[in-house]
């Protein structure tokens, strides 16, 4: 079914929130932006008619048999500890959001937006857009009484930033990126309230809300991880960010600075030359090149500059070995690849979980688009937990205090959704569950940490009957 709609931004927000009552929901949103890459405005994809989760072991394995059974529309993600799977690596780091390594699922409901073109793909598509119509919007609620922290002060950032250019001294790595969780506990949010207020104040080409049961990945992403457009596949990293200017002359100031800027020129070369060394591990023999070199995009927090690097795809090689070779993204890890990702585990405090990560679809034609989940707030409804990773890049010429200073200019829209103006420098309590897994082994303590969740779901129901 299609129909054209007059007020599309209205429809998008009634599908959001009818979508938003299911368990499984992938809302992918290009906020305007386009390039030629680009298949649709929006898509909608809602509820589970089958899905996949599991976590880090044989994960790619059983997505790849998942996607020769559902050859149609599938979306998910893929969680930064897959990494553990492609690499002899290992995480234990906390983990308070309890997410899968990789969930996909095939909709029951698929809804594609192109412009003011609405079309609605199920067996009852004229119901759903029916139950769509008739949505009242609920109002956007203001987020009060959130307590952000952070697992490091200011002090113990630039502390652990300089242990790492010690590393780079050393010639152990020539970049990595340093990433720090912003936290906060006994939460009560909208998820879709949220979403649209972040969409407001930083609109993105690579949105998404995303819906896993009672947890929540709400994204704002300026940047593509990887899309294949037949034979072609496409990566974008991003390395390289400035604050928008006061005004244009300023903003022009600034790109031009960006632009000319040694570390951040230097970092964006050695992530290309990453991607295209991974994307060797699937390309037809002389086919990788660098499309676009250093390029300046404008958003509404912050300029980026943008790479792009594409290779035509082997023929024996299948979409899901395609993302494996070039997983998790180079933006997120630095290099040498392994050796970066080792020392972020020992220098990092807790586990990157969906960040890092990659939110996207694989379509009928077998084609894909994936995003990188930066600039994404996650929330655990159940536990109440609010969290968001921000990170930036640390290189020989790289200043701590304006690494952590980027990390805040990254954080600034979803602070301001949350209603904070400025953070908690004091070092954070330990979380009981932080103490009991460094007194036990991981699984052991993730049954404990199980033990206590039902215990208390038993306490709570006794003390209902009550």
């Amino acid at each position: 079914m299609i129909r054209s709609i007059p007020d599309i931004q209205t429809f998008k927000q009634k599908a959001l929130q009818w979508a938003s009552a299911f368990d499984a929901v992938c809302y992918l949103g290009s906020n305007g932006f386009k390039d030629v890459y680009s298949k649709f405005d929006t898509l909608i994809s809602v509820g589970a008619k089958n899905e996949l989760t599991t976590c880090a072991g044989n994960a790619f394995d059983q997505l790849e048999v998942f996607r020769k059974q559902n050859p149609d529309w599938i979306t998910g993600f893929f969680g930064y500890d897959l990494k553990n799977e492609v690499e002899n690596l290992s995480s234990s780091n906390p983990d308070h959001l309890h997410f899968p390594d990789l969930f996909f699922f095939v909709p029951q409901y698929l809804i594609i937006i192109n412009g003011d073109q609405v079309e609605i793909t199920t067996d009852d598509a004229e119901v759903v857009f029916d139950q769509i119509q008739h949505q009242e919007l609920h109002q956007q609620a203001q987020i009060t009484g959130v307590k952000l922290q952070s697992r490091f002060s200011k002090t113990e950032y630039l502390n652990a930033a300089e242990k790492i250019r010690a590393h780079i001294t050393q010639g152990d790595i020539y970049v990595t990126n340093f990433c720090q969780e912003f936290f906060a506990d006994g939460v009560s949010i909208d998820p879709v309230s949220v979403f649209l207020q972040l969409g407001q104040i930083s609109p993105n080409p690579f949105a998404s809300f995303f819906k896993w049961k009672d947890n929540y990945i709400l994204c704002a992403s300026p940047e593509r991880f990887l899309a294949k457009r037949g034979v072609k596949l496409i990566s974008q990293p991003i390395k390289g960010t400035a604050k928008r200017g006061n005004t244009q002359t300023e903003d022009v100031a600034i790109k031009q600075e960006l632009r000319n800027h040694t570390k951040e020129l230097q970092e964006n070369v050695m992530i290309v030359d990453l991607v295209r060394n991974d994307l060797t591990r699937s390309a037809r023999q002389g086919s990788v090149k660098t499309e676009e070199l250093f390029s300046i995009h404008s958003f509404s927090q912050v300029h980026q500059m943008i790479s792009t690097v594409v290779c035509e795809l082997q023929d024996d090689i299948s979409t899901i070995q395609a993302i494996k070779n070039t997983f998790p993204m180079g933006s997120m890890t630095g290099a040498p690849k392994i050796s970066s990702m080792q020392l972020m585990e020992q220098y990092e405090r807790s586990r990157r979980g969906v960040y890092s990560g990659a939110i996207g679809y694989f379509s009928p034609d077998n084609d894909f688009d994936f995003n990188v989940v930066i600039r994404s707030l996650l929330y655990n409804a159940t536990e109440k937990y609010l969290s968001f990773h921000v990170g930036s890049a640390i290189t020989y010429h790289a200043d701590p205090s304006k690494e952590y200073e980027e990390c805040l200019l990254k954080a600034k829209a979803i602070m301001e959704v949350l209603g904070q103006t400025s953070l908690n420098d004091e070092k954070p309590k330990k979380r009981p569950s932080d103490i009991i897994k460094g007194m036990l082994s991981e699984k052991e303590a993730d049954e404990y940490h199980k033990y206590l969740k039902k215990a208390r779901s038993e306490w709570d129901r006794d003390i209902g009957r009550d």
